[in-house]
């Protein structure tokens, strides 16, 4: 039996986040699952509901959460509000994890970490939301990270400037493949204040700062395993998701979410692809979204 099996009631070893440090240093020292207890976890979990298996599975993760909630302590918000926020898509991970694909739980778990995370920043950070669509989320929190990295990078007598430059507005979204315009617009929403400036410990109300501006994440666990199964998703498995495809879904999914023109305007839109098949709007919509699940399956068995 591990060591993690022996521990009768693990969840009395992790005080609340109401004393963040002693949090912190508790899940800091829970012991982590290796693969085989990992594999066993959740195999028990999704074949019987074993719910103390689900609880294994999260305690070895909660540093993760940790770790992922200093990357955003620049936003002005409680770290143990992030973390919170980061256990629940956690639990989210755990609750749909499929041990048959070969992959480890924490590669899987980083993204619905941080999905809640965005979302509860998204929610929170102003009182009227600075992002609505995808695509604007993601130049929301892309630009900000482009910000403080050009700060660091400008002058002594350049730092204290707000405002953006023409040369670097053009850089930006050079870098995020966005119109100039787009990012002028967030640049603008972001520079209208309402930043909630709550220090994260007694000590000043910049101590929160440092740590999410200076650190330096190209080597970050977390950050390389992301990147690996980006680039993964987005060549050898965009490309087999396709491939499972009939021709004309594979057209529609093609002409809707994949092709961008020289404007940085999308494909086609359901209305021309109806007239051009000669079918109703609705239904071009409903092959698409035949053809969505389809390459999701295809995903999922790669």
């Amino acid at each position: 039996m591990s060591q993690s099996l022996a521990l009768r009631d693990p969840w009395s070893m992790v005080p609340s986040l109401g004393n963040l440090d002693a949090y912190i240093s508790a899940v800091n020292r829970l012991p982590l699952l290796s693969a085989d207890e990992e594999q066993e976890f959740a195999s028990r979990l999704r074949e019987h509901g074993d719910l103390q298996a689900a609880s294994r599975l999260v305690m070895s993760h909660l540093r993760l959460v940790v770790s992922i909630s200093r990357q955003y302590l620049g936003y002005g918000l409680p770290q143990g509000d992030l973390i919170q926020e980061g256990n629940v898509g956690l639990m989210k991970a755990v609750k749909r994890f499929d041990p048959s694909q070969g992959v480890r739980l924490v590669s899987y778990a980083m993204h619905w970490i941080k999905a809640e995370i965005h979302e509860y920043i998204l929610k929170n950070w102003r009182m009227v939301k600075v992002a609505t669509t995808k695509a604007q989320r993601k130049l929301f929190f892309n630009l900000r990270s482009l910000k403080h990295g050009m700060k660091e990078d400008a002058p002594d007598d350049q730092s204290h400037r707000n405002s953006m430059s023409v040369a670097e507005l053009d850089r930006v979204a050079q870098q995020l493949q966005v119109r100039r315009e787009d990012v002028l617009e967030m640049e603008t929403r972001l520079a209208g204040g309402d930043v909630a400036l709550e220090a994260q410990t007694d000590d000043d109300g910049e101590s929160f700062a440092p740590i999410a501006y200076l650190s330096d994440e190209s080597s970050e666990p977390t950050r390389v395993l992301e990147s690996r199964s980006r680039d993964m998703l987005a060549t050898e498995g965009l490309k087999t998701a396709l491939a499972a495809l009939d021709e004309r879904s594979r057209r529609i999914v093609e002409e809707r979410w994949l092709k961008v023109n020289d404007d940085a305007s999308g494909g086609m839109t359901l209305h021309e692809l109806a007239a051009e098949y000669g079918v109703s709007a609705e239904r071009i919509r409903q092959i698409e979204v035949a053809a969505m699940k389809k390459m999701r399956k295809a995903l999922a068995q790669a």
